[in-house]
């Protein structure tokens, strides 16, 4: 079987998280400061929101890994989606940033659609995207490379939004009102994104197929999974992660809005540049820096050690964020950077090992289902996101926020302690669970060589 891949194919799949991590990280950062001071909703309104919305979306993540299974094309099962799915991805994403002039009650219930449409769009684009991983090749050093380009390109795009969203919000509301100048952001990064989707479909390829004897049984499949204990283990750690990042992205704009007390630190020609817009830039470009490192220190350790080890330092350096006042920004900023280095580097690992616990469900079953396993994966990610976005909103409402006023002590310190001690617990419970994750690289390299050999036989 052919498992050579190219530089090009590695940059194309690149893309595709370059334009989900964009969106990505406009849900995590801006959306709920967007609905509670934009839109015009309550924090614990829209904490509700996007969990009970995430009922519909538990079952959807799985149904979709199922139907890419089960998808035939001559472009593949999974590469095909980057095609069909790109444009109402860009669309429906500027319909989640639009402002209807409807009652209080209407807006909610305009939340509560246009939020589970974005969820079921995201997930019919990046299940098929995920599960690529895959099928692309069938060499677990390589899928590390293909994980880390990624990476790579998921935080590029992830700088690239926070370089220009703000900026443009700003440009744009000189000209129309607030509401519309976020709806008029969200056009431009939505047709980049559509553009990076179409770059992924044009410059991949898939290369592996199920077993030739293999027929469709979803219980089956379903079987598997509940048997697989590297994914469940992974399951637990992927949440544990998800809410570690998701409540200090949530919760970043509000800590520099009402705390530090948010001003311009840059201007470039007619582009500002906040203080919290340095610090999510500052964050995604040392996230680089370790997705850079991951293959490299990975070797050295393993995946599972190197895991563990850069969230027990991500753990303790997060509740070092409690101890800074407002006067030490320079500090916070240092603080952002090792942490965020130290989160870059477990994420190329994560997808990584998914695939390896897909070829260990294979190796022991001789049944594969990708499709399921980075679905399931998938699932697992929103839930972590989802979990982290509620916990911040209901935190907020807990310490008492009220939008665009002065805060109370009470909430000031309910604020520092959600970018601190929150996320500190995420990322510890993260790397307990790694500790008990047994696909070490002496392991893979036994279960590559067996399934290579079976699936030499299948083609004789």
């Amino acid at each position: 079987m052919n498992s050579k891949v190219t530089l090009r194919e590695k940059i194309g799949y690149g893309f595709g998280d370059a334009a989900s991590s964009m969106f990505w990280k406009i849900f995590t950062a801006y959306l709920a400061i967007f609905y509670t001071d934009v839109f015009g909703i309550s924090a614990a309104a829209a904490g509700t929101m996007f969990l009970l919305t995430r009922i519909w979306d538990t079952a959807n993540d799985p149904i979709m890994g199922v139907i890419g299974d089960r998808t035939t094309t001559r472009w593949g099962k999974f590469r095909p989606y980057m095609l069909w799915m790109a444009i109402p991805f860009g669309l429906i994403g500027v319909l989640l940033f639009t402002t209807p002039n409807l009652s209080s009650t209407g807006k909610l219930v305009y939340a509560y659609i246009s939020y589970t449409l974005m969820m079921m769009v995201y997930t019919g684009i990046n299940v098929p995207y995920a599960s690529m991983l895959g099928v692309m090749t069938a060499d677990s050093d390589e899928r590390t490379s293909f994980a880390s380009f990624r990476m790579l390109f998921a935080f590029g795009g992830s700088i690239l939004v926070f370089v220009i969203f703000q900026p443009l919000v700003d440009i744009f509301k000189k000209g129309v009102d607030i509401t519309s100048a976020y709806q008029l952001t969200m056009v431009v990064i939505g047709l980049l994104a559509i553009g990076f989707f179409l770059i992924t479909f044009f410059w991949t390829k898939e290369r592996i197929t199920p077993p030739k004897a293999q027929q469709n049984n979803l219980k089956d499949d379903f079987r598997n999974l509940m048997k697989n204990a590297p994914w469940f283990i992974l399951l637990g750690a992927g949440v544990m992660t998800l809410i570690f990042n998701s409540v200090r992205d949530g919760v970043a704009i509000y800590y520099f809005k009402y705390y530090i007390i948010d001003d311009t630190a840059v201007a470039l020609s007619k582009m500002t540049f906040t203080f919290s817009t340095l610090y999510l830039i500052l964050g995604q470009v040392f996230n680089l820096l370790g997705v850079a490192s991951a293959k490299f220190v990975s070797s050295k350790l393993g995946k599972r050690k190197t895991f563990m080890y850069a969230m027990i330092g991500a753990a303790v350096l997060s509740v070092f964020f409690y101890f800074c006042n407002k006067e030490q920004v320079v500090f916070v900023y240092v603080l952002q950077a090792l942490i965020s280095f130290c989160a870059g580097i477990i994420f190329p690992l994560l997808w990584s090992m998914y695939a390896d616990s897909a070829d260990w469900s294979e190796w022991k079953t001789g049944r594969r289902a990708t499709g399921l396993v980075f679905s399931a994966s998938s699932m697992t990610q929103k839930l972590g996101w989802t979990l982290g976005g509620s916990i911040t909103l209901w935190l907020l409402a807990f310490y008492g926020f009220k939008a665009n006023v002065e805060q109370s002590p009470e909430t000031i310190q309910g604020i520092k302690y959600m970018l601190s001690v929150v996320p500190g617990i995420g990322a510890l419970l993260s790397a307990i669970f790694i500790y008990f994750y047994k696909l070490d690289s002496k392991t893979m390299a036994t279960i590559e060589s067996e399934l290579a050999e079976r699936r030499i036989a299948e083609s004789n």
